[in-house]
């Protein structure tokens, strides 16, 4: 079963303030791999991401429906922690959720969306490898 420790879901919610991203990749809609920052990154519950994509046309929702698989890394080189986040991206229209996402990531990446007119998108996760030194644990569904 994946969970999120609170060591790693710290890390995530400091990423920005850390100077730190977390990367996704993904099969984009030509079937080619893309690369994305996502620095709304967040931890949406103990099993899953969350992100906040601002443009409604982007080509990461227009993917999802067909090739919704998507994975993220977070790595912190200085103190040799590395995390690899693999799973199911959905797009969340239950305005509830849709709020709850917009309001959990971090204030910078909020206010580049202040009319709440991005997707939210929430990633079911699957695999989760954390690295720390030379220690790796691996979890799965």
């Amino acid at each position: 079963m994946i969970s999120i420790g609170q060591d790693l879901h710290q890390r995530l919610d400091s990423a920005l303030n850390d100077g730190k991203t977390l990367t996704a990749a993904y099969v984009d809609t030509r079937g080619k791999p893309h690369i994305s920052f996502y620095g709304s990154t967040h931890v949406h519950e103990p099993d899953k991401l969350a992100i906040w994509v601002r443009n409604p046309e982007s080509d990461l929702i227009q993917a999802i429906p067909n090739r919704p698989d998507i994975a993220f890394i977070y790595g912190d080189i200085g103190d040799r922690f590395y995390a690899k986040f693999e799973g199911t991206a959905r797009i969340e229209t239950n305005h509830e959720i849709r709020q709850r996402v917009y309001d959990e990531m971090h204030p910078v990446e909020r206010q580049f969306d202040p009319d709440m007119s991005g997707i939210a998108v929430v990633i079911d996760l699957h695999t989760l490898t954390v690295q720390s030194g030379r220690e790796k644990e691996i979890s799965t569904a």
